[in-house]
This record gives structure tokens, C-alpha cells and sequence, in this order.
């Protein structure tokens, strides 16, 4: 059901009540807040100091100077000419495109244009599954706030946004049988491929789609309406498109080094387990709560919505960075289970929505302007957060390398400083023992000595908080010659 189909439509009712114009402006400014409000918080959370886009915009500006995609590791100081696929050189290729035409406040304004459409694009799924006004909104607006930890430039946005359309069409596949939507998939994943690792999310779910396909037409009553032969087709010119990359079918290789990993990376906050700590975590509990509750209720075991959900509570207990799976597919199954039998529902116009979504970008202009997001107060953010200053010492000084360096920091020197990093937010490319090292050495363990990397480094930056730093103000090997309240900048003696 489309979402400005009526159910039980509300006629003009007698004198005194609102008229249907007025419910419907109304209703057409809340989706205007709606979609508004946590592109407005994304925009007031500075994202920019976001320590992974740097090298992000580091591989873009590599690719614009090079007119080549990375295929081998061109900025670690250990690992230079190790095989390393810059498998998000899309992503990567754009914002650094966006800094050269608007510098941070273009990278704040892409985080907050992809929160918008998100959020559109959840109400969109939602409300083609809940004829109900404000239950859609009430789960649209529970979703996206369970992905507050989210709002960064990160190519994450650009997987959860497509994550949605697939959802969207493979519920309405299900539900009607139509197969028109489905055409749209192999483009999806063909830009998915080049943007982000995660396409293979939106594959195990399409996969899923056609199992539940194949295995309705063996029983009665399906859960789907979707063909199998049509599923089938959409899901091998999908998995076909994935290999329009510059990579091939070695980008498979990168999922598998991914779901390998583990051992150092547990230590990196974003994929660690969700810690319970705030109104966001205990929500998303709420919604797999929900969910599991409202399939139960329907008393008939659902293929599709079942492996969904223990899909997305895997994935999102597993690692915060990946929560979002959870509260977009809790919503979607909420929205089609809820009954609203016997509400009258208000048609919106088809154009109201993308009234409200204009609206909603035109209310985050001015958001801009209101919190004074300007780059150069973005810039003062950033030197709070990172190590603006220790840099300009540095090059002022022109201290050489080879470097050894804080882990938060490695991907904004990888930018500021153009010198080779002794680590950085690359997990996949450190793996486990690299990672592993570090924690070791930055945490000044007895062994600390026998990384290699440190004791043969020219140049260190690190935390001025972290123990490794306290041990090198008393070793003879190093003289520290910067610090600030932020970062220490030590030199070996010569």
C-alpha cells in the first residue's frame, strides 16, 4: 500500500472541527521537523573532528592526483607496498571533492544531508507499510535517534541509506509481487560496491528474500508474494553488479579479512559491544524487543522478518557501528505488523513529502547559520580534538621521521603531516597483531621496548595523557621538545 492511500479515509467533518487542509499542513510540518531535527543535531555536533575522514580525503585527493584507484598501501610507514584495496574510493573521491569546494563546513553539510535523506527514507518505508500518520512517524523518529552515535562523515551513511531502499523494494516485492521495483537493485549495489564493504549486508539480505521465495511456493499461505525466479534474477544481477569495481572479485577478500578479524580490534570503541549506558542503547533494546514480540503475536512463523531480525540483533549487539541494522530493520517490521484496523487515516498529498524534505533543507540551511557553523570555527574544533598545533611545530621545525604515532591520530596525519604513520584507523590493513602491538606499547607494558616501530622512530606524536608518553619523558633514546594540553611531540637524540 502506497502511503497516501487512504484507509478508511476522514471526510470533512461538521462545523467546528479542523479542516482537512489544516490537518494536512500540519501534518506536512511535522514530517518538516521530522526530517529536520537530527540533521540539525548533526550539523550542532561539529562531525567534522571525525578522525577517520582524514585519511578518507587522503585516499580522494591520492586518486584525483594519480587518476588510479589504491591498490596497494601507499601511507603506513610498515606496511608500504602491502596489498590494500581502497575499497570505498567513491566515498573517498567525494568528500574530498566537497573539502576542496567548501572546506569543513562542506564535510558537516554532507553528514547532515545524509542524515535528512535517511530519515526521509525510513519514513518512506515506513509509511508504505503503516497507513497510520503517526505511528510512522513515532517509528521513524525512534529509528533514527537510535542511530545518534552515527552522524559522522563516514561512508557508513551511504550503506544504511541504501540498506533502506533495498528493504523498502523487497518489502513491496513481497507484498504486492511486483516485480518493477526489483530493476532497481543491481544499480544500488553497483554503486554500493564502490562506496562502502557493508554491500555485502544488503546481498545476505536480498539472499534472504529469495530463500523465503523458494520456500513459500512448498507451503500454503505464504509469507510472500514475490516470485523466485524473480528474486533469483534480481539477486545474481545484484551480486554481478557488486563486481563492477576496480577491484573485481577481490573485494570478497576484503569482507573475508573482515569478519576475521578480531583479537586488538575489540579495543576500537565503535565496534566494541553495545555498553548499555544511554537513552539511545536501552531504545534499540526496546525495538528488538518489540519486534520479537510482534512476530510472536502473529502466531505463524515468518521466513523472511524471523532471519531478518536475528540478523540485525547479531550484527548490532556484535559492534555499535553496526546498530543501525537493528533500528532500521525493527521499524520496518513494527510498521508491518502493527494493526491500525478501524483508525481513520488522512490522505497526504503525493507531493507533501517532498515539500516536507525541502523544507527540512532549507530549516538545516538555516541551522548553519544560527549555530554559526563556519569554518573557521570548525577548524578551532578540530585543534581541540586533534593535534593541530603539535603538527605545526612540526613542520615549522621540519622534524623528519620515520614517525610513530597515537592510533586516533594516525588518520588525521596522514593528512596534515604527509609523513608515513606508524598506525591508523585502517583495522583491516594493521590486522590483530599490529593492533595487538600498539595496545601493548601505548599502554606502556613491560615489553614496550621491543616494538621496533617506536625504538626506531625520528619522530613521535602521541597523547600527552597516554602512559607511553609519561615512560619517554624519562628515557634517554627521546627529548621532548612540544607539548601542549593535548598532545607531546618527542625526537630522538642523536
Amino acid at each position: 500500500m502506497r502511503p497516501d492511500v487512504l484507509v478508511n479515509p476522514v471526510q470533512p467533518s461538521a462545523s467546528g472541527a479542523p479542516k482537512l487542509w489544516v490537518i494536512q499542513l500540519v501534518q506536512t510540518a511535522v514530517l518538516a521537523v521530522l526530517f529536520a531535527g537530527p540533521a540539525l543535531v548533526c550539523v550542532h555536533a561539529a562531525c567534522a573532528i571525525d578522525p577517520d575522514i582524514w585519511w578518507h580525503m587522503r585516499v580522494g585527493e591520492w586518486i584525483l592526483q594519480h587518476h588510479a584507484v589504491p591498490q596497494v598501501e601507499i601511507f603506513s610507514r610498515e606496511l608500504a607496498g602491502k596489498p590494500w584495496l581502497a575499497y570505498s574510493w567513491l566515498f573517498e573521491l567525494l568528500v574530498v571533492k566537497i573539502f576542496y569546494r567548501l572546506g569543513l563546513v562542506g564535510i558537516v553539510a554532507y553528514s547532515g544531508t545524509m542524515i535528512l535523506a535517511i530519515t526521509a527514507a525510513i519514513y518512506h518505508l515506513v509509511r508504505r507499510l503503516q497507513s497510520d500518520f503517526t505511528l510512522g512517524v513515532m517509528l521513524t523518529f525512534a529509528s533514527i535517534f537510535c542511530m545518534g552515535h552515527l552522524y559522522t562523515p563516514r561512508p557508513w551513511l551511504l550503506t544504511i541509506l541504501f540498506f533502506i531502499l533495498e528493504l523498502d523494494i523487497l518489502m513491496q516485492a513481497r507484498r504486492t509481487g511486483q516485480k518493477r521495483e526489483l530493476l532497481w537493485l543491481p544499480l544500488i549495489f553497483a554503486l554500493w560496491a564502490n562506496i562502502h564493504i557493508e554491500f555485502i549486508y544488503g546481498l545476505f539480505v536480498l539472499g534472504l528474500a529469495w530463500f523465503e521465495s523458494v520456500g513459500s511456493r512448498s507451503r500454503d499461505g505464504g509469507s510472500t508474494q514475490a516470485q523466485p525466479v524473480w528474486m533469483g534474477c534480481a539477486l545474481l544481477a545484484s551480486a554481478l553488479a557488486t563486481l563492477a569495481n576496480p577491484f573485481g572479485w577481490r573485494i570478497y577478500g576484503v569482507v573475508y579479512d573482515l569478519v576475521t578479524q578480531g583479537g586488538g580490534l575489540r579495543q576500537v570503541s565503535e565496534m566494541q559491544a553495545i555498553p548499555f549506558r544511554d537513552a539511545l542503547d536501552f531504545l534499540i533494546l526496546a525495538l528488538a524487543l518489540g519486534s520479537v514480540a510482534a512476530l510472536a503475536w502473529q502466531r505463524r512463523f515468518v521466513i523472511f522478518e524471523t532471519g531478518l531480525l536475528a540478523f540485525a540483533c547479531v550484527m548490532s549487539f556484535r559492534s555499535m557501528r553496526d546498530e543501525w541494522t537493528l533500528a532500521v530493520v525493527a521499524a520496518a517490521i513494527l510498521a508491518s505488523t502493527l494493526s491500525n484496523r478501524g483508525k481513520p487515516t488522512i490522505r497526504l498529498p503525493r507531493f507533501a513529502t517532498g515539500i516536507a524534505v525541502l523544507a527540512a533543507g532549507l530549516l538545516m540551511v538555516a541551522g548553519f547559520r544560527l549555530m554559526h557553523v563556519t569554518d573557521d570555527r570548525l577548524k578551532t574544533q578540530v585543534a581541540n580534538k586533534l593535534p593541530v598545533h603539535a603538527v605545526d611545530f612540526v613542520q615549522a621545525r621540519g622534524y623528519a621521521g620515520p614517525l610513530y604515532n597515537n592510533f586516533d591520530w594516525g588518520g588525521y596525519l596522514i593528512w596534515a603531516l604527509r609523513m608515513p604513520v606508524s598506525i591508523d584507523g585502517r583495522t583491516n590493513l594493521y590486522g590483530n597483531e599490529r593492533m595487538d602491538r600498539w595496545i601493548a606499547t601505548s599502554t606502556a607494558q613491560p615489553d614496550w621496548s621491543s616494538d621496533t616501530l617506536l625504538t626506531s622512530a625520528g619522530l613521535v606524536i602521541e597523547s600527552v595523557k597516554s602512559p607511553i608518553t609519561q615512560v619517554l619523558r624519562m628515557d634517554s633514546h627521546f627529548q621532548l621538545v612540544y607539548e601542549d594540553n593535548l598532545a607531546a611531540v618527542f625526537v630522538a637524540r642523536k
